[in-house]
């Protein structure tokens, strides 16, 4: 979705690419490469304020669809508001492993909706429960055999 008629669909589509580049060319975060494109497109034409007062109910709408009703994956009704981490990565894992719809690997594809979630959440997400689905993302990776994220704030 273009939020900025004066930005074509084109050149969102060639500064997603150019963050898929830059960020290793890992597959799993197209919708993630696409939305960042489309912020700073506009911000680099000096039209940052048009971006933020073009921010209809129709892209929250949009938003909304996409966690609820990703094409990659079937989600547990309210998976993201549950109050346990390790039950939010198994949902998450068993969605994802299920999928015979998603592009990347069942683990990238969780963590890539989840994360989706979290950013599209943005300031509204209580810290209490961006700490247990930042806590989900580590247990997704022990589901999925990869080593735990050091906190940024643990004492060595």
């Amino acid at each position: 979705m273009n939020l900025n008629p004066s930005i074509s669909h084109e050149n969102i589509a060639r500064r997603a690419y150019q963050i898929w580049k830059e960020t290793g060319r890992r597959d799993g975060n197209e919708t993630a490469h696409w939305l960042q494109a489309e912020r700073e497109l506009p911000e680099q034409h000096g039209k940052t304020g048009e971006v933020d007062s073009a921010r209809s109910d129709e892209q929250k709408q949009w938003s909304q669809r996409v966690t609820q009703y990703s094409n990659a994956l079937d989600l547990e009704s309210g998976v993201f508001t549950w109050d346990n981490p390790v039950a939010i990565a198994q949902s998450l894992r068993a969605s994802a492993e299920a999928s015979d719809r998603r592009k990347s690997t069942a683990f990238r594809s969780a963590m890539s909706m989840l994360t989706f979630y979290m950013n599209r959440a943005g300031r509204q997400l209580a810290a209490e429960q961006r700490a247990r689905l930042e806590a989900a993302k580590d247990e997704l990776r022990v589901l999925f055999n990869r080593p735990r994220r050091s906190s940024p704030f643990s004492i060595r």
